[in-house]
């Protein structure tokens, strides 16, 4: 059973959370290949727009805990300098991975964490991502569950009816029970966190039938009431896995176009009223589902000099 730890004074403001506020680079993009058999691969960027796969887009660290997958890995780092990651061991486990590295080359032991299991009826934990809030000094893992006959009103058959849930941690050994940060009052994946100049944002996958796009909720901090802006942030179908990241003086969220085999992007000056550029990014091939975080640059040098 999870201890609970205090969910207050996580507002936010600018520069104290997620990215740098000046937002420089170079940058890192964590993902995945085929289901997540092989592990963690990493590229990098460093304007943001063009991404080169690193170690010749070999595999930096194997699955080992859980269903054995490293799907959907979400990395953070924290005030010590120390990059942690999670995600999404298998497709019916529940709980998910962690693991921690100062130079996102050396791994400590991998962890699972089994944040639903004492969760009466959750089927599965998909897509943890990784936040960490300065304010409160306290990583953010927000992931999403489906919980047979919770949600009646928008049941699909029982298995695909997910929501939003996270906990919080300050240890990655004590974790919070999980709670609903907001409920669109549909079947929703995906949820990516991030800092904006009123608040947080939190993009989120519509994942109804008919729908699949990306929308964006948004909240003065992590326990007022979050609002739904209504229209998806682009005119994209069949599009998930989001993630954000602050360079310059924009913001850029990717996202998997996970049925034609490619990444797609788009652009903010304040977090709110986003672009479709996705005609100026390229990806590695066959990646899916990462984030993008920056990165300094002695640990760029040491992701570059790994031989594949």
């Amino acid at each position: 059973m999870f201890a609970l730890l205090l969910l207050c004074g996580l507002a936010q403001t600018p520069g104290e959370a997620g990215q740098p506020a000046d937002g420089k680079g170079p940058f890192a993009f964590s993902y995945f290949l085929g289901n997540g058999e092989d592990g963690l691969h990493l590229a990098w960027s460093d304007d943001g727009l063009k991404w080169q796969p690193l170690k010749g887009g070999k595999s930096f660290l194997a699955p080992a805990v859980g269903g054995k997958l490293m799907r959907d890995p979400s990395i953070a780092r924290g005030p010590d300098g120390v990059f942690h990651m999670v995600w999404t061991t298998g497709w019916w486990d529940r709980g998910f991975g962690h693991a921690s590295s100062k130079d996102l080359l050396h791994w400590t032991e991998q962890k699972y964490i089994p944040v639903n299991e004492a969760v009466t009826g959750a089927r599965n934990t998909w897509a943890p991502d990784l936040f960490y809030d300065r304010a409160s000094k306290q990583f953010v893992v927000l992931y999403a569950t489906t919980i047979p006959g919770k949600f009646p009103e928008t049941d699909q058959g029982g298995d695909h009816n997910h929501r939003q849930y996270l906990v919080t941690t300050k240890d990655f050994k004590t974790f919070t029970d999980p709670v609903i940060p907001f409920n669109p009052g549909h079947n929703t994946i995906d949820g990516t966190l991030f800092e904006t100049p009123k608040g947080l944002g939190l993009i989120y996958k519509d994942e109804r039938p008919g729908h699949k796009r990306l929308h964006l909720t948004t909240s003065e901090s992590l326990l007022k009431p979050w609002k739904v802006t209504g229209r998806p942030i682009v005119e994209r179908d069949w599009v998930e896995g989001p993630t954000v990241l602050r360079v310059g003086r924009v913001w850029r969220v990717y996202f998997d176009c996970y049925t034609k085999g490619h990444y797609g992007a788009a652009e903010s000056l304040d977090g709110i009223s986003w672009k479709d550029i996705s005609d100026q990014v390229s990806f590695p091939k066959g990646a899916r589902h990462g984030t993008a975080f920056p990165l300094p640059p002695e640990t760029l040098e040491g992701l570059r000099g790994q031989q594949p």
